[in-house]
């Protein structure tokens, strides 16, 4: 719903004008000054402001100056009445919208803000485009070759077009926000605001107020009226990340918003409709949540329309190198360096596919970028890798797993096996390629073929 500001010295004057906007389906505020009308512009979200040009102690144009220097596209029509027509074209080459005479008819009142409010929307979606880097999240930059994201890419490019909710399942780090965003920039949507929520990030009255906005003084600190991020998605898509920790009671709101597209800001009483498409996440199982009673089933069964799993990054381990040279070309163009990083040594590389990943591509991305930090050379080196990633790596082959009767031979041909048997995997069975990444050269890898009796076919 798109909100008015009507600023007058006349007391009248704003509640005859609030009552002919309101009719016309906009939410409108009045002051009665100048600085009055630009303190209630510090906590409220509005869309257009009329004011009057003659005013005591602030008139219009000063006012016109003081609201460009805090949002220089926000539309404001001025009021005047004949004897001020030039003040009206000093305001115009200040920067207002319009103006219109006085007296006027509402008809003609009701154009001028409706082609106002319109031309703002579209400079605010703009806005929001930018910020928002559509191409960053095309297919193309979604990093993965392996069979379980190429089926990921799948889901989202049926699903994309649609209306239909999303609920995604994974693991931190996964990239689960990414997904839903290339959802979004994908579909018919696109040129609508993608609006993220993170449902854990604050107290239950802090999101309920959060989601759905508030009206002034809701609660105490309610100084003015909010938006909330129901209604600034509307249009777009509204990505609920962390949906596990929503609490009952919000749980309910929320089933009711999805059912009925309708909800009442914090302290409110006036219905307000959105057309949102909803992107939920979680790194929970929703259905144990379910079964455990702790998330309510209705909603569950709303939000599981498409379900989608992302997976591990140590399920994917083909598109760890991929990934890396990702992340170094992304860093390397931030930070133009006269010497920069191009690559892994081949033991990095090693430990890299040693390595479990429990923080996903997030902490693979966190340590390249503080790798390349301290990089002196073109390729990362042992000794560029985080120290806590090193103690993680080498503490990933659990001793303790080993029978204590074992014998040093026997695990050593064991391991050595399995890394052959790795590499030739991770290498799509190119024996170069795979005696490189186990630092031998071709023949000796010949030779362990042989020894371990490992049949391939053989790629040059």
């Amino acid at each position: 719903m798109e909100t008015v500001l009507i600023v007058d010295d006349e007391k009248n004057y704003p509640l005859i004008l609030g009552a002919v906007l309101e009719e016309e389906g906009f939410e409108t505020f009045s002051a009665n000054s100048g600085p009055e009308a630009l303190e209630l512009l510090k906590n409220t979200d509005v869309d257009l402001v009329l004011t009057d040009m003659k005013m005591p102690s602030m008139d219009g144009i000063e006012l016109l100056e003081r609201i460009k220097t805090k949002d220089e596209e926000l539309p404001v029509i001025m009021m005047t009445a004949h004897g001020t027509v030039d003040k009206a074209v000093e305001a115009m080459q200040k920067g207002a919208y319009s103006y219109i005479l006085k007296p006027f008819d509402n008809d003609r009142l009701i154009l001028y803000v409706n082609k106002a409010i319109s031309m703002y929307r579209v400079i605010k979606e703009n806005r929001r485009l930018r910020n928002a880097a559509e191409l960053q999240y095309s297919f193309g930059n979604i990093i993965g070759k392996s069979k379980v994201m190429q089926d990921v890419f799948d889901t989202i490019r049926k699903v994309a077009p649609t209306t239909t909710t999303v609920l995604i399942e994974g693991e931190s780090g996964t990239g689960k926000e990414l997904v839903a965003k290339s959802i979004h920039f994908n579909s018919l949507r696109r040129d609508k605001p993608f609006i993220a929520v993170n449902c854990s990030a604050l107290a239950e009255t802090l999101l309920e107020s959060e989601l759905f906005g508030h009206e002034k003084g809701a609660f105490t600190g309610a100084v003015a009226m909010k938006k909330g991020r129901f209604e600034l998605a509307d249009g777009g898509t509204l990505f609920l990340d962390e949906i596990g920790e929503l609490s009952q009671n919000l749980q309910v709101k929320l089933l009711r918003v999805l059912q009925e597209k309708i909800f009442e800001r914090v302290g409110g009483v006036k219905s307000i409709s959105v057309d949102i498409r909803i992107v939920a996440a979680t790194n929970k199982n929703l259905k144990e949540e379910m079964e455990q009673g702790r998330f309510r089933e209705d909603l569950y069964y709303r939000l599981n329309v498409v379900h989608m799993v992302l997976p591990l990054l140590r399920e994917r381990q083909e598109d760890i190198l991929p990934l890396v040279e990702h992340v170094i070309n992304k860093y390397r163009e931030e930070r133009k360096s006269a010497d920069p990083v191009t690559g892994l040594d081949q033991e990095v590389e090693r430990l890299f596919y040693d390595y479990s990943w429990p923080g996903n591509v997030r902490e693979l991305e966190n340590v390249i970028e503080r790798a390349m930090i301290m990089c002196q050379s073109s390729n990362i080196k042992i000794s560029d890798l985080p120290k806590e990633f090193k103690e993680n790596v080498y503490n990933t082959l659990h001793i303790e797993g080993i029978p204590a009767n074992a014998k040093l031979d026997n695990v050593l041909t064991m391991i050595e096996k399995r890394m052959i048997i790795r590499a030739l995997k991770l290498t799509n069975n190119v024996q170069s390629q795979a005696a490189g990444l186990l630092g031998i050269g071709k023949s000796g890898l010949n030779w362990k073929l042989k020894k371990f009796k490992l049949s391939t076919d053989s790629k040059q």
